[in-house]
């Protein structure tokens, strides 16, 4: 998103995300070569501290004054999915935004929005916008934080538009940037956000639910006793049918249901997920028909060699883990929890200057 403040010269840049008293930070410095230089990367947590308390922490840090691009995580805002309004380029914010009025959570006057363009506009057929719709207090509550803090705030993203520069990065590298290219990030217990683009755009997003301890889970584990049960030991899930007006909220499944026959709840529960990965990309082919993936890819942390390893298996296509190394470094200095929770933050290292979202 743009916003009226104007960051200064500096060498450094410094990505954060500000929630639910959780602060995750990176500060590094870009080379000759456009790579980047790891200075500072962590994660601090407010817990009992006061906000006051907290902010002196951070500033102990040496934080104070800088200029300082936010990154809004996905519990913090919507990202909607709707027809383009067949309006000026200059009406399509005051347009999108009577069109989502009765998409968002909150009274429509109560949010902060901004629009893009999904995909690169080359495809025939009706175009689409992406609508980031958060909550007014969502944006105090950055910017209380930015204002304590002595920040200029240049820019406000979201995680879906900085792994979108992450993965073209990736593809950019392997050499086919132009072509569909899919990546599914998992930073906590709750949701896992898979995006795919091409030609460095966005053109698809989706959230899905974990299973409670997903990342502490054997996954696959069981498979060998599922495959020589009856096969009606297995009860599948209903039909998947997209709701292409909500791009940001979770169609998730149902992870409440009893084990099966043969199985304990979690490999159950696993194995809905591993649906609905499978039913996205499905949906992907039969909705991008002409932009078959050229790779996908995949980040747990510590874990993401083996969730690439086990999603090859279940969805018979080839999984690779997401390795930024080259491209960040200093990064393996860091503890693997917090880079866990600071990988998106790279993608906005990525972002294009002046580009909007």
């Amino acid at each position: 998103m743009r916003w009226p403040w104007q960051s200064r010269s500096s060498k450094d840049q410094f990505i954060v995300s500000w929630s639910s008293g959780t602060f995750a930070y990176v500060r590094a410095l870009a080379n000759a070569d456009g790579l980047f230089e790891i200075r500072q990367l962590g994660v601090e947590r407010q817990g009992e501290d006061s906000l006051e308390d907290f902010i002196r922490r951070l500033q102990s840090l040496g934080f104070k004054g800088l200029v300082a691009s936010v990154m809004l995580r996905p519990e913090q805002y919507q990202l909607l999915q709707i027809d383009t309004p067949p309006v000026p380029p200059d009406e399509l914010r005051s347009a999108a935004r009577f069109q989502i009025r009765d998409m968002v959570n909150v009274h429509i006057d109560d949010i902060t929005m901004d629009v893009m363009q999904v995909g690169d506009g080359q495809q025939k057929g009706p175009m689409h916008l992406f609508v980031v719709a958060a909550k007014n207090e969502v944006v105090r509550e950055v910017m209380t934080l930015a204002e304590a803090m002595n920040w200029t705030v240049p820019v406000i993203d979201i995680q879906e538009t900085a792994q979108r520069n992450l993965h073209s990065a990736l593809a950019k590298r392997d050499g086919h940037l132009e072509r569909a290219d899919a990546a599914l990030v998992i930073t906590d217990e709750r949701q896992a956000v898979l995006t795919i683009s091409a030609n460095e755009e966005l053109f698809f997003s989706r959230r899905l639910d974990l299973p409670q301890g997903f990342l502490s889970m054997a996954w696959g584990e069981g498979r060998d006793a599922q495959a020589d049960a009856p096969s009606d030991a297995f009860t599948p899930v209903g039909e998947y049918v997209p709701d292409y007006a909500v791009a940001g909220v979770s169609h998730g499944a149902d992870y409440s249901g009893a084990a099966t026959a043969t199985g304990t709840a979690d490999e159950e529960r696993v194995q809905r997920f591993i649906v609905e990965v499978q039913r996205s990309l499905d949906l992907w082919d039969r909705t991008w028909s002409s932009m078959p993936l050229a790779a996908i890819r995949v980040y747990a942390g510590e874990r993401s060699g083996a969730l690439a390893s086990w999603l090859s298996r279940e969805l018979g296509q080839t999984v690779s883990a997401i390795d930024v190394a080259e491209q960040f470094t200093g990064l393996e200095a860091a503890p693997m929890a917090d880079q866990l929770l600071c990988l998106p933050l790279l993608g906005v290292l990525l972002r294009t200057k002046n580009r909007k979202l």
